[in-house]
């Protein structure tokens, strides 16, 4: 008895081993084609990959069933990446540009500020200027003085007036950089204006 309910476990082991029949095998990989032109010009269908010689020119990838599952695009030239690069640039200076400017309002106050200031500076100058060359001509009436009374004009004086000369063209170097700055002050400004009034278009 006991035999026979052994013998009735095998032979449900086995049916039931049947039933799901052999072991499914792995899927084997699936074959993909790549294609890409030759130096001739030919488009050529290579199982085995694309030779490194073409790899920069872009291909695509094809499964066995002939379809694109993968384009690879073509690397950038030097220009492309010039360009992509400058586009890059432009477009942080104009974010710069926005944050420190929300309107044409903006930029004209500011234009306004910053030449008010070298004005400001350039006028300083100037007077200074005036007050030296009152000085310088005080002391020129002095040296003047000396000699015509027959004596040497003292040295001291003599370096006073350098002194003088000096800070004059010291002032005057001055100025001459202070009007640079403000023509290149107002074409910055036009040049932001422009930009800020295209930027809000």
């Amino acid at each position: 008895m006991r035999q026979a309910r052994l013998g009735a476990a095998g032979l449900l082991l086995w049916l039931g081993a049947s039933l799901q029949g052999p072991a499914l095998a792995a899927e084997p990989p699936e074959i993909l084609l790549y294609r890409y032109v030759d130096s001739r010009g030919v488009i050529v269908m290579d199982r085995q990959g694309v030779p490194s010689e073409y790899i920069g020119k872009g291909y695509q990838v094809l499964n066995a069933r002939g379809r694109v599952v993968q384009i690879v695009p073509p690397a950038p030239t030097a220009q492309e990446i010039r360009q992509a690069e400058a586009t890059r640039a432009q477009a942080s200076a104009d974010a710069q540009l926005l944050q420190q400017y929300s309107s044409l309002d903006d930029v004209d106050r500011a234009r306004a500020r910053r030449l008010a200031e070298l004005d400001a500076l350039i006028g300083v100058a100037q007077g200074n200027i005036q007050g030296l060359s009152a000085q310088q001509a005080s002391l020129q009436g002095q040296a003047a003085d000396h000699e015509r009374a027959g004596r040497p004009v003292p040295q001291t004086l003599l370096d006073q007036l350098k002194d003088l000369r000096t800070r004059q063209q010291a002032l005057q170097a001055g100025i001459l950089r202070y009007q640079q700055s403000r023509q290149e002050a107002e074409a910055t400004f036009a040049v932001d204006r422009a930009r800020v009034q295209k930027l809000l278009q």
